[in-house]
């Protein structure tokens, strides 16, 4: 028990690490986006997080010896974290260029939002099991890090499409050159070569929201350009360059507020885009909440 007193700033300080690089581990996932890259945006991501890692687990014991002069590089490391936040901004601006569906500055903004946040909460992960190992023991800092990872776990997603929307299937007409999804209006196609293409690969999908705060988030032009692109990442794009009649579009009935929907995917498979469209990301940036507004707000009787 002496030598674990004696050397428990070393061992909170190696948990502590410990269970940062697993909380950032456990928030780091290259899925069907291809964000991070793999191998080389894993590494940079990793990297950052021992980092982040390092800091939450130092800042324990320089607190404790009342070295407050020592806590100021976490105002530092909060800025490196802004850098890094502005430089996948910029990253993910550049090769939003080159995309066939682009994500949308919207989208773009939340990933670099969601990549500097995932940093803080390393350092909160590694803060608690340093904390908890210095003060009390060893394992009371690995139940502290293996909680902070569970609340950690919690905020690597929001909500979904599905939760703030009924979507359901309606079919793609066109009316001469005039094109509709269900009723809404979409575009004029003036080519026959277009109109035929469409009718064969195209699926229309009618977006309900479920609330007044939904109906103002999916009137979001960011929120809409998320949900053509993912399921564009997903299903591919039956278009290419230069072919602006051929792609995929949601306009919004300004009666009702339903967004009515357009995809063209290589891959028709309507079972499986109407399961992709209901698990779409809902944009931090595109939430809207009017409802919460006093002036909406019902008085009390």
């Amino acid at each position: 028990m002496d030598w674990f007193y004696s050397h428990r700033y070393t061992i909170g300080i190696v948990i502590g690490v410990i269970f940062g690089i697993l909380a950032r581990l456990n928030m780091l996932r290259t899925d069907y986006r291809q964000y991070p890259t793999y191998p080389h945006g894993k590494i940079i991501h990793i990297s950052l997080g021992v980092i982040a890692a390092g800091l939450g687990a130092v800042a324990v014991p320089a607190l404790l010896d009342k070295n407050y002069t020592a806590v100021t590089f976490l105002s530092l490391a909060a800025q490196q974290f802004r850098d890094v936040r502005n430089m996948e901004r910029q990253s993910l601006s550049k090769i939003d260029e080159l995309e066939l569906v682009p994500r949308g500055a919207a989208y773009i903004e939340g990933i670099a939002m969601v990549f500097e946040g995932r940093n803080y909460l390393v350092i909160f992960s590694s803060f608690l099991g340093s904390l908890f190992s210095i003060l009390f023991a060893w394992y009371w800092g690995v139940l502290a890090g293996v909680l902070s990872i569970w609340i950690a776990n919690n905020f690597k997603s929001g909500k979904k499409l599905g939760e703030i929307a009924d979507i359901e299937p309606v079919p793609v007409r066109l009316d001469g050159p005039d094109l509709y999804v269900g009723s809404i209006y979409i575009m004029n196609v003036g080519l026959k070569d277009s109109q035929s293409l469409i009718a064969e690969h195209g699926l229309g999908y009618l977006v309900k929201p479920k609330n007044r705060n939904a109906r103002v988030t999916l009137a979001n032009l960011g929120q809409r350009q998320a949900i053509l692109h993912d399921i564009s990442t997903l299903f591919g794009a039956y278009r290419d360059e230069g072919e602006p009649a051929l792609r995929p579009m949601a306009k919004l009935d300004m009666n009702t507020g339903n967004l009515g929907v357009l995809l063209l995917p290589q891959e028709k498979d309507p079972d499986k885009t109407f399961i992709a469209l209901h698990r779409v990301p809902v944009l931090e940036s595109a939430v809207r909440m009017p409802s919460e507004a006093g002036v909406n707000k019902k008085k009390e009787a």
